[in-house]
């Protein structure tokens, strides 16, 4: 069953209007025709946007933990007496 949206859903663009490596804006996670077409869209596939870029946003997260992870010096096993 879908969920009825009282209000309107508003553009989750955050003002950082920078493109990804995978064409993707860094702030709001959503793709150029996402963003262009964001007005003409229904309440419905704005809402699949949405839950789209909150997966893209947790990718890429995930990806930069990772990546931090990787980068971290590994704490050795040392000889403590």
């Amino acid at each position: 069953m879908e969920q009825l949206e009282i209000f309107p859903l508003q553009s989750p663009c955050i003002g950082v209007c920078q493109l990804n490596n995978k064409g993707y804006c860094k702030g709001c996670f959503r793709s150029r025709a996402e963003r262009f077409n964001w007005l003409a869209m229904t309440p419905g596939q704005q809402q699949e946007v949405m839950r789209l870029c909150r997966g893209r946003k947790a990718r890429v997260l995930a990806a930069k933990r990772k990546a931090e992870e990787a980068a971290a010096p590994q704490e050795q096993p040392g000889w403590d007496f």
